[in-house]
């Protein structure tokens, strides 16, 4: 008889496997540093998986959202030179420049000449993008409410600042670290 195969291929170890597989292979490991690592790791990992499907569902990728979330974050009129937004993002010109041209062509961003330099090239969010972007923030906000459903709110806010001192740890040791070794596109 054939053996059956689960739909989605083979399945990840629990945690608790993988530390203990990673205890028989390397004796030193520490399973409570191994526990909070691997559980932060797999939740990023999903929790990426779940935004680039609302996304998705919105016809934008993760990289464009990335832009969207940029100009936003900049404030009002919502604009940046495309060095700026690289720099931001932690991608090359060129593939800032390539990201730039299919936002353009769907009417999320626009790229215009500044004004007071016209050498100088401006990214503006258009209402269009930014309405993606406001969805996209209306479908995160109800899956993370979901996500920490089961933690109250002194839980929240000691989860959140423990983070950030986890957080904090890495830009200190890695200042560098905020963008991407490889570009995404």
């Amino acid at each position: 008889m054939p053996e059956t195969q689960e739909p989605h291929g083979p399945q990840e170890p629990s945690l608790d496997e993988q530390i203990a597989a990673y205890q028989r292979e390397y004796g030193d490991l520490d399973p409570q540093v191994e526990k909070v690592v691997s559980a932060l790791g797999r939740l990023n990992r999903r929790m990426n998986v779940a935004y680039g499907r609302q996304v998705a569902a919105l016809g934008i990728s993760n990289t464009e959202w990335e832009v969207l979330k940029t100009l936003v974050v900049s404030g009002a009129p919502y604009r940046l030179g495309p060095g700026e937004l690289a720099k931001r993002l932690g991608l090359t010109p060129a593939a800032m420049t390539h990201r730039i041209d299919r936002m353009a062509a769907d009417g999320l961003v626009t790229r215009d000449r500044d004004e007071s330099n016209r050498v100088r090239v401006i990214v503006e969010l258009t209402d269009e993008g930014r309405a993606k972007w406001l969805e996209a923030m209306r479908m995160a906000s109800s899956f993370e409410e979901d996500l920490l459903q089961d933690l109250s709110a002194d839980e929240r806010g000691s989860l959140g600042e423990m983070l950030i001192r986890l957080l904090r740890r890495v830009e200190d040791a890695q200042p560098d670290a905020g963008g991407r070794l490889t570009d995404l596109d």
